[in-house]
This record gives C-alpha cells, structure tokens and sequence, in this order.
C-alpha cells in the first residue's frame, strides 16, 4: 500500500522512516488528562523487549488556586503494569510521581489511573510525561558526563534513533511473522472444522433417510 500526494505515490518506506525520525527527534511533551473522581483512565504503549521507560506525572491546580496548594479531592493513583500483568509501579492518593523500568516483556504496557470517590463531584486534572527507548535518554545528563558540545549530542541522538528505528523494523517484522503464523494456524484449524461440520451435516442427513426408509416400510407405504 502506498501513500498519496498530489496524485502521485509515495513508497511506504522511506515516508515511515522519515515520520519516526521525525517524531523520535522532536521533544516530546507532557499530555494533560482530566478525570472525574471515582472513575478511571487507562493509557497504553507498545514497548519492545530491553527498552528503557520512564514516566512522570502531577497534579494540576484547580483554576482560581495557588500552583502549589491542592484541595484533598484533587489527588491521583496509578499503577503500571507489563502485558501479562505484573505490576511495575504503584502509587496510592498522590499528587506527582515518577517512575522508570527496563522492559522485559514485549507488547502494551499500561497506565491506569483513578481519582478516589468524592462527593460532590470534581475534576482532577493532571499532566503525564510518558517515554521509552530513545526519548527516555536523559541527553542532558549524557552532555554533562561526556563533556561534548550539542553537536556530538546532536549525532549521538542520531545515531541511537537510526538503531532505535533498525530494531523497530526488525520487532515489526517478527511482530508480523507471527500473525501471518497466527493466521495460517487459523485458517488450517477453521477449514478442518468445516469438514468436521460437513461430514456431520452428511451423516445427520443419511440418518434421517435411513430413519424415513424404515418409518415407511413399517407403515408399508413403501
């Protein structure tokens, strides 16, 4: 399949390459959620196995309040957990956090978090900050230990995002060889089940004939 513009196409490819290089290169920013108390929102993200990811999270004041003073409804939980359900991070009526973990699983991590019942009703707003593989790299830090200028960071952070995005094509690739596998199992599976009901339907009706046959002779209409 191919990408459009102006009525020409566009191969895939380098369009994908340019989009995650792209995005892996442009600073990432904290998203602000809202959610009412005593209900729950879930974010979820695709990490591969070996990536690092780090995440921060904190409460916004209410409008009309001082930054640095929050009300007692206007607190937060979270738990993370990896695909198959172990928790990696726990916090219980907060108002910031953080967290970091090494993936060990591949597939959807998530986040969920809630805001304790409170009556009346309020609004918790709050920002969340979450990154893995390359844009969880505190570079910074890497330009301070190594006392480089920005344009040796600038390349580092080149040359890791072009590794990040070799791995990501390769975790894509066996991402799909395992559905195509899924797939074919699939299909061999569905196609003896419609066998199985065909030779059950047969018989069901050679049955139902052989029953007839006999009504009739018994009845010695035949």
């Amino acid at each position: 399949m191919a990408a459009r513009a102006s009525g020409s196409p566009l191969p895939l490819l380098p369009v994908l390459l340019a989009l995650l290089l792209a995005g892996s290169l442009s600073p990432a920013e904290a998203l602000r959620f809202d959610l009412q108390s005593g209900h729950t929102k879930c974010i979820s993200d695709d990490i591969k196995v070996g990536a690092m990811a780090v995440g921060k999270y904190h409460v916004v004041a209410p409008e009309g309040s001082p930054s640095s003073q929050h009300p007692d409804s206007h607190r937060i939980s979270l738990r993370v957990t990896s695909p198959y359900g172990n928790s990696l991070h726990y916090a219980e009526n907060v108002q910031s956090g953080n967290f970091a973990f090494t993936a060990s699983e591949a597939g959807d991590y998530l986040a969920c978090f809630w805001a304790p019942d409170h009556r009346p009703s309020a609004t918790v707003g709050f920002e969340f900050d979450w990154r893995s593989g390359v844009s969880a790299r505190d570079w910074s830090t890497v330009a301070k230990k190594g006392q480089v200028d920005m344009m040796e960071v600038e390349l580092k952070k080149l040359e890791d995002t072009i590794k990040s995005i070799h791995e990501e094509m390769f975790y894509l690739r066996e991402r799909e060889e395992e559905m195509q596998e899924l797939n074919r199992r699939t299909n061999s599976r569905m196609a003896w089940l419609s066998f199985l009901s065909l030779a059950i339907c047969l018989s069901v009706a050679g049955l139902q004939l052989w029953h007839l046959k006999n009504f009739f002779e018994r009845k010695k209409l035949l």
